[in-house]
C-alpha cells in the first residue's frame, strides 16, 4: 500500500479535527438560543484552555499548546468535553508529525474520536481510514484492515481502498480472503462497464500460486485470459501451468503435447524453442508427421531460423521415419479389423498430426468403440480434431467425457480455449 507522507497526512488530519470553539460566555443570548442544538456545551474549566490552545495551535506554538491542552484533557467530563479534547490533542500531535515527529501520538486521539458519540459520521470515516495508515505503516496488516473495512462501513469513498484492503489480507496471510475480496471487485467493476487492470489479475495468480492454491490460481488464470486472451498471454499462462519446470501441474511429455497442440491451433507458439520442443516431443513419441509439420510451420512463420541444426536434423530424421512408416491407409485398414482400439488410437494420432481431422475423429471413435485404450487420452485428442475440425459442440462434449486430474485439467483449457480463441 501506498505510504502517506507526514506532511500529507497532517494535512488530512488538521484538516477535519480543528474545532472552532465558540465563546458562549461572551455570546449573546439570541444566538444560544439559535444554536443550542448543535453548540458543544463546555464548562469553564475546559473553556478558557481550549480557547487559548487553540490559539496556540493555529500558530503552531507546540510549547504553548502541549499544557493547555493536557489541562484540557484533565478537566474533560462529559461527552462534548472529552471530544474537544480530543480534537485539540490530534491537531497538536499532527503538528508535531509535521514537525519531523512520529505518528504514534496520533493513534489515541483518533481512537477517541471514532468512538465519540459528537464526530459526525463522515469525520468518522476519515479517521478509521487514517488509523488504518498507521496501521498499515506499522506493518500491522490485521489492525490496518480492520480500520479500512470500518472507514468503508462508515462511507469512506476512495476508489483505492478495496484494493488496499485486498493487499492487506494477502500480506496478512489470508489470501483466501483477499482472493475471493478481489474477485467481488473484480466482479462489481466488469458489471459496471470497467475493464480491470491485467495488473491485477497478474497479481491475484502470483499471491495464490505463492500460497499453493492452485484452484484458485487457475481460475485466476482463465478469468485472465477470458479478459485479455491475447496470443502472448495464452502462451504464457499455459506455459506457467503445465510447460515449464516447477508448474502449478505436473505434466508428462505426453500431456505437455496437448497443451503444445492447443497453442498451435490458436497460433500462439512464440519461438524457435516453442516449436522445437514441440517437434521433439511429438516424434519421441512416434509421431514424425507432426514433428515434420510443427517444423515446416516454424519456418514458414519465420520463428525457426533456416541455419537451426536441430530443427534440419529433426525434420531429416522425421522425413526418414515417415518414409519407413509407409502407407497410413493400410494400417487405417489394419486398425479396423483390430480386436482392440489401441492401433485405432495411434493411427488417429498420426492423421491428428497431419491435420487430417476428419479421418482421425473416425478413428479416436473406432478406438473408444473397441475399448482397450486410455478413455480420458483418446477423448482428449478426440476434442482436439474436432476443434480443430470447427465442430466446437463436438469437441466440447468430448472434452467434458474426459475425467481424472490432469486429463480433465488440460480439456478444460481446451473448452475455455473455445470460448475465449487466443488473438492477436
Amino acid at each position: 500500500m501506498k505510504m502517506l507522507s507526514n506532511a500529507v497526512m497532517a494535512a488530512l488530519l488538521a484538516g477535519g479535527a480543528t474545532v472552532a470553539l465558540a465563546q458562549p460566555a461572551l455570546a449573546q443570548k439570541k444566538d444560544e438560543k439559535k444554536d443550542q442544538g448543535s453548540q458543544l456545551k463546555l464548562s469553564n474549566e475546559v473553556r478558557g484552555p481550549a480557547a487559548q490552545a487553540q490559539s496556540a495551535l493555529a500558530a503552531k506554538d507546540v510549547n504553548t499548546a502541549t499544557p493547555l491542552v493536557a489541562q484540557v484533557e484533565a478537566a474533560a467530563k462529559t461527552d462534548d468535553e472529552k471530544y474537544i479534547a480530543a480534537a485539540l490533542r490530534l491537531n497538536l500531535e499532527a503538528i508535531k508529525m509535521d514537525s519531523g515527529g512520529g505518528s504514534a501520538g496520533l493513534t489515541a486521539p483518533l481512537d477517541a474520536l471514532i468512538a465519540s458519540p459528537r464526530t459526525p459520521q463522515a469525520d468518522k470515516a476519515r479517521y478509521a481510514y487514517q488509523r488504518g495508515v498507521i496501521a498499515a505503516n506499522a506493518k500491522d496488516p490485521a489492525g490496518a484492515s480492520r480500520f479500512f473495512e470500518q472507514a468503508q462501513q462508515l462511507g469512506y469513498n476512495d476508489p483505492n481502498l478495496p484494493l488496499q484492503l485486498v493487499k492487506l489480507k494477502m500480506d496478512s496471510g489470508d489470501v483466501a480472503g483477499g482472493s475471493a475480496a478481489l474477485a467481488k471487485m473484480v466482479d462489481q467493476q466488469v458489471a459496471a462497464g470497467t475493464k480491470p487492470s491485467e495488473d491485477i489479475y497478474k497479481y491475484a495468480i502470483a499471491k495464490n500460486n505463492q500460497a499453493k492454491n492452485n484452484a484458485e490460481t487457475v481460475a485466476w488464470m482463465r478469468r485472465y485470459l477470458a479478459a485479455y486472451p491475447t496470443k502472448k498471454n495464452w502462451r504464457d499462462m499455459l506455459t506457467f501451468w503445465g510447460i515449464q519446470t516447477q508448474a502449478v501441474a505436473t505434466l508428462d511429455k505426453n500431456q505437455k503435447v496437448d497443451l503444445f497442440r492447443l497453442l498451435r491451433t490458436g497460433k500462439a507458439l512464440a519461438d524457435q524453442y516453442d516449436y522445437e520442443i514441440y517437434a521433439q516431443w511429438t516424434f519421441d513419441q512416434g509421431l514424425p508427421w507432426e514433428s515434420k509439420a510443427v517444423l515446416t510451420e516454424g519456418k514458414a512463420a519465420g520463428k525457426i531460423p533456416a541455419d537451426s541444426a536441430n530443427a534440419n536434423s529433426l525434420l531429416a530424421a522425421s522425413n526418414k521415419s515417415i518414409s519407413n512408416e509407409g502407407s497410413m491407409a493400410a494400417v487405417e485398414a489394419r486398425a479396423q479389423k483390430a480386436a482392440d482400439g489401441k492401433l485405432a488410437a495411434s493411427t488417429a494420432d498420426a492423421y491428428l498430426g497431419t491435420g487430417e481431422w476428419a479421418k482421425s475423429v473416425a478413428l479416436y471413435r473406432t478406438a473408444l468403440q473397441k475399448g482397450g485404450v486410455d478413455a480420458n487420452t483418446v477423448n482428449t485428442r478426440l476434442g482436439i480434431a474436432l476443434a480443430n475440425s470447427g465442430d466446437a459442440a463436438g469437441a466440447k462434449t468430448a472434452f467434458q467425457a474426459v475425467q481424472g486430474s490432469p486429463r480433465a485439467d488440460i480439456a478444460a483449457w481446451w473448452i475455455e480455449f473455445l470460448d475465449h480463441p487466443p488473438q492477436a
